[in-house]
């Protein structure tokens, strides 16, 4: 370190377990996050602040009034120009400090590009918001042999858990459990369930906090329990996840979300139109109806075969069996990230 940045990260160097080794490892450290909203701004900030060397932040979506009050990153200004919410970041970080090599990247991660996107890393950071996606940085994390903390927020509840590939259990260890996984129903989401913002805030302090023992040499400090905290309750819980000693991807390294066939197919199906063929899901339309009926620009219109709502410039019909079709556009991207946003992955 030089003599400016001592007096940086002076308060951090301060703190025993880090001191000036363990700054100096951080400043050679390098984490790439995927999903840069509401949890995905906090960790970033904390850890720009901290002197991790390098981040690369993966993000698909742009900024809306909506993301301003939780993604901290963001502003008026950048929702009103639509930014993408990856070039915002940077653009926000990059003044708070220098020392930090940020590479924004705007894409979406799929298993075409997930292993590139995320090699060279010495941890990946889960800010994304369904386990569609989380599963596939599972199986890449653990095909790489890198860490990766997983972490989720909706309502007033927020969980994390660090997972590092062989010694402790795995996401699908503990969502699985079994050979397959089961149907699902919709899941909560922040468009249909809402989001208190401390929630992100308790829930990715936690993730950096991990991210930063991990980097500074203090992988043995790191908890491998799953982590809960419901901030409206002040309900705050520690769990030991058990590895499943049958877990099809931490110990058969059957990476059925890499090789993508537990993704769901997308395909266009006509003008300005495309459609999503979930599979083994079963939906409770009218459950998700009145899940739907905040977060949709006018009625929610349904029948005992399909449900239809719009999100404009969006019209998105959806059927018992998962399958969706989103009119409006022709980038599957879009269609599969408005599909997490509005049901679930």
């Amino acid at each position: 370190m030089n003599r400016k940045q001592r007096e940086k990260y002076s308060r951090q160097i301060l703190f025993a377990s880090i001191g000036e080794t363990g700054q100096d490892e951080l400043l050679a450290s390098s984490g790439v996050l995927i999903g840069c909203g509401a949890l995905g701004t906090v960790a970033a900030s904390l850890l720009v602040r901290a002197g991790i060397g390098r981040l690369r932040i993966i993000d698909r979506d742009f900024v809306e009034l909506s993301n301003l009050q939780r993604q901290t990153l963001f502003d008026e200004a950048d929702a009103l120009a639509a930014l993408p919410k990856a070039v915002a970041a940077e653009r926000h970080l990059r003044v708070v400090n220098s020392d930090v090599k940020l590479e924004p990247m705007v894409a979406d991660v799929t298993p075409l590009n997930a292993i590139e996107l995320l090699s060279g890393f010495a941890v990946i950071l889960d800010g994304t918001d369904n386990f569609e996606t989380r599963l596939l940085l599972n199986d890449a994390a653990i095909s790489l042999g890198v860490p990766w903390i997983y972490a989720a927020a909706v309502g007033s509840y927020g969980l994390t858990m660090t997972i590092r590939p062989g010694e402790t259990a795995c996401l699908a260890c503990m969502l699985e459990g079994q050979e397959r996984p089961t149907p699902v129903s919709a899941e909560a989401t922040c468009d249909t369930a809402g989001i208190l913002n401390p929630i992100a805030g308790v829930i990715a302090s936690i993730q950096a906090t991990e991210t930063i023992k991990l980097l500074s040499g203090n992988s043995k400090a790191m908890n491998n329990k799953l982590i809960s905290c419901d901030v409206w309750s002040g309900r705050f819980q520690s769990i030991q996840i058990a590895r499943d000693p049958n877990c099809r991807a931490c110990v058969r390294r059957e990476f059925q979300y890499l090789e993508g066939s537990a993704q769901p197919h997308v395909t266009l199906c006509g003008r300005d139109s495309v459609q999503i063929h979930e599979r083994r899901r079963k939906l409770d339309l009218a459950e998700l109806s009145e899940k739907l009926a905040a977060a949709a620009d006018g009625e929610v219109r349904k029948n005992e075969f399909l449900l239809r709502f719009s999100v404009p410039p969006y019209e998105i019909t959806i059927f018992k069996d998962g399958r969706a079709i989103v009119k409006g556009t022709k980038d599957p991207g879009v269609a599969r990230s408005l599909y997490a946003r509005y049901i679930g992955a």
